[in-house]
């Protein structure tokens, strides 16, 4: 089985709090690391009720705090609300207090609507240079004397900070292969683009001094029980939130219902199609079946776990799930 990694939105759930939310994220955390996963990435999201991780490198730094050997990082970060710089020296930082274990992925959306993304001070072109603001970033943390720009992160500069693209379309692909960058594609939520995004990665990738060969990780929501019926319950949640965010009134994660699809309409309906054709929802045997399935098709080199659960008990069993799943894999 291919390495697995954690995606952490730091939920929080109706009659919660953000507090609650990063104790559960540093929580999960800690479990995960004993369980054999990799990575756990956090996501910069604003101005979104059901989300705690906007200061996402402070986040980061709670839950590197709290750990000892997974790697934490940025899932990502959304570079055009920011100027590189300041990003340079954030993981700089990071980096300085957990070397070896930062990773930072780089998206060019929003992370948010377009009147919160006015309130972060985002102009409305600052998508249209974030390949240049990538190689910024690069630049800093290389800090050659005679490089561009002529500043330097502190800290930052000479430090080394795995770089990612994150993408949802076909622009992340082609961007992370002309740089020879790693490569996340958010196929959990967007898997419409996703073969044509793998193919174009894989066939465009131009080797770099920071990446000889390609490296494809897909993320993938998945909801594990110890029950079919169990799991598709749980899953609720996650179809709720989404279906809430469609509408236009984001909120809280909240709780399961059962039968929650006969209440949806028609559009709603086919609105959600696309999500669960590509979860994987159910017991140990489902998911160890499809989880090697979607692996094996897609030929990625790695995983990155989304999983939108109500109950934080549920959550830490679903993730247990998918490790005991992955080793059972991998041992065969």
């Amino acid at each position: 089985m291919i390495p697995l990694s954690v995606l952490d939105l730091s939920p929080i759930v109706q009659g919660g709090s953000p507090a609650d939310s990063f104790r559960n994220s540093l929580d999960l955390a800690r479990h995960c690391e004993e369980w054999g996963f990799l990575r756990f990435w956090l996501a910069e999201h604003h101005g979104m009720p059901g989300v705690a991780s906007a200061a996402t490198s402070v986040v980061i730094a709670h839950v590197a705090g709290g750990t000892s050997r997974i790697r934490v990082g940025a899932g990502g970060i959304m570079l055009p609300n920011h100027s590189p710089l300041v990003i340079a020296e954030q993981f700089g930082t990071l980096e300085s207090l957990f070397p070896g274990r930062i990773d930072l992925a780089l998206g060019r959306a929003p992370g948010s609507d377009q009147a919160t993304a006015r309130a972060l001070r985002r102009e409305p072109t600052a998508a249209d240079t974030f390949p240049q603001d990538v190689a910024e970033l690069m630049a800093l943390f290389r800090g050659d004397d005679d490089s561009w720009p002529p500043v330097r992160a502190v800290p930052g500069a000479g430090l080394h900070v795995p770089i990612w693209i994150l993408g949802s379309s076909l622009f992340g692909a082609q961007l992370a292969a002309h740089m020879g960058l790693p490569f996340a594609f958010a196929s959990h939520f967007a898997p419409a683009y996703m073969t044509q995004a793998i193919e174009l990665y894989r066939s465009r990738f131009q080797p770099s001094s920071e990446l000889a060969k390609s490296h494809l990780m897909l993320g993938v929501s998945v909801v594990a029980a110890d029950t079919d019926a169990e799991a598709k319950r749980l899953f609720t949640s996650y179809q709720q939130s989404f279906v809430n965010l469609r509408r236009g009134r984001p909120t809280p994660v909240p709780p399961p219902v059962d039968d929650y699809e006969l209440d949806l309409s028609p559009f709603e309906r086919a609105q959600l199609e696309p999500i669960l054709s590509n979860a994987i929802v159910g017991s140990p045997a489902t998911v160890a079946a499809r989880l090697e399935s979607f692996a094996q098709s897609t030929g990625a080199d790695e995983l990155i776990v989304a999983t939108q659960i109500f109950d934080h008990q549920a959550r830490l069993r679903s993730y247990e799930i998918v490790a005991e799943v992955a080793h059972s894999l991998s041992s065969s």
